[in-house]
């Protein structure tokens, strides 16, 4: 099993943050269907102001090369990415088109058994 962290900032409206939460609460069939045929296994988000981090627990087969892959074939998916863009912004230092920025991990209790 892999674990990944990923972070991505809303916009700072609280209007906006509401509605986007909001959509996540009723997230569409299709893309409940994309991300477990991607190998995920287990997906959270979680926001603190306007940073979003993004918790996945994905199978030894998984990658973000093969997600995306998957991703820009599926109509559906494209919708869902093209509708959640109103409500994100890209970390200060993100490249050109890229959404979530994959975290470093730093520290990690199991070091320490």
């Amino acid at each position: 099993m892999q674990r990944f962290c990923l972070a991505l900032d809303l916009k700072p409206d609280a209007a906006l943050i509401a509605e986007y939460e909001a959509w996540h609460r009723k997230v569409w069939p299709e893309i409940i269907a994309s991300i477990r045929d991607a190998g995920i296994r287990q997906l959270e988000i979680y926001r603190v102001d306007n940073r979003l981090f993004m918790i996945l627990e994905a199978d030894d087969a998984f990658s973000f090369e093969h997600k995306a892959a998957a991703d820009a074939s599926n109509a559906r998916v494209q919708d869902w990415e093209t509708l959640m863009w109103k409500y994100q912004q890209a970390l200060p230092t993100a490249l050109p088109g890229q959404k979530w920025i994959l975290c470093e991990r730093i520290f990690s209790l199991d070091d320490y058994t």
